[in-house]
């Protein structure tokens, strides 16, 4: 997996770098990948650390800098080599990268970052391995309270603990009741998410069970089609561990295995929580597919 996404790497670079650049095209890159186009986005940006587009957009203005450097080319040929419809739109994008205007830096002295070309690789560590286990669902639906949140990426979500803290006891003991399959109570599931999974942007949450019971009048029903679920364990500081697994997930065990995430919601199921909140035990169900035939 990880050959074919150097592979995709290299596909921006003759995009980006040939001497008519093209825009890159996403759909593209997953084939190169040998993936879905929704997959590709969310493991380059749990590998990169950014989202595809913004990569694409700091390798694109890195070789334009170069270009304002060099002086050959006027700056409105180098705005429109790189994309640029106007000379407005290149300096604008090119002071949001660099911290000055292509006029600054052309005129000498200014200093320009420059993001280098990636290329991803194995690290094997081989401290811990990943508790995981593959299970084939039939169409269920989330019944439960739901929200639109930022997503965050470390510490405690202060939008969805508030939101969670408004939630009656009478209503989520009702809602228990419903629970009649995996997982088992009160779960978390978060859909729609950006494509890019960058923090501060906004997903659905809903708080409430997986059941195939009809839903009490009034009540937020999320459908879910049948499908597969790999679904994670883990077990350690709350909610620190859960956000390293997330991490570890798509940045180790999706390039190492024959699956690929598929469009659904991400469930988690917090089993339990020690008295004073600091450790819990908890399942993460992620939505996948297989990307070759079972042996």
């Amino acid at each position: 997996m990880l050959d074919r996404l150097n592979q995709a790497l290299d596909h921006i670079e003759h995009c980006i770098g040939q001497p008519e650049p093209r825009e890159v095209d996403v759909a593209e890159l997953a084939r190169v990948a040998a993936t879905s186009e929704y997959h590709f986005r969310r493991l380059f940006s749990a590998l990169a650390g950014m989202p595809l587009s913004e990569y694409v957009r700091r390798r694109r203005l890195t070789l334009a800098g170069a270009e304002v450097l060099d002086g050959r080319r006027t700056l409105l040929e180098v705005a429109v080599r790189y994309g640029y419809g106007s000379g407005e739109a290149f300096a604008r994008a090119f002071r949001a990268v660099h911290g000055v205007g292509p006029g600054e830096a052309r005129r000498g002295g200014a200093t320009l970052r420059s993001q280098p070309r990636m290329s991803f690789r194995l690290v094997v560590e081989g401290s811990s391995d990943m508790r995981y286990r593959i299970v084939e669902k039939d169409a269920f639906r989330v019944v439960g309270p739901s929200t639109r949140v930022p997503l965050v990426h470390s510490g405690v979500n202060q939008a969805i603990a508030e939101f969670v803290r408004g939630i009656g006891r009478e209503t989520l003991d009702r809602l228990a009741g419903l629970s009649d399959q995996e997982p088992q109570g009160i779960v978390s599931a978060s859909v729609n998410l950006d494509p890019s999974r960058a923090e501060g942007t906004e997903l659905d949450y809903h708080h409430g069970v997986v059941t195939g019971a009809d839903a009490p009048e009034g009540a937020d029903v999320l459908d879910v089609p049948a499908g597969t679920w790999a679904v994670f364990t883990s077990t350690g500081p709350f909610p620190h561990a859960l956000q390293l697994l997330w991490r570890d997930v798509f940045t180790q065990w999706f390039p190492s295995n024959p699956y690929a995430t598929r469009p659904g919601p991400e469930i988690l199921r917090v089993c339990h929580v020690t008295p004073d909140g600091k450790e819990a035990e908890a399942e993460l169900w992620i939505p996948v597919e297989r990307t070759s035939p079972a042996a």
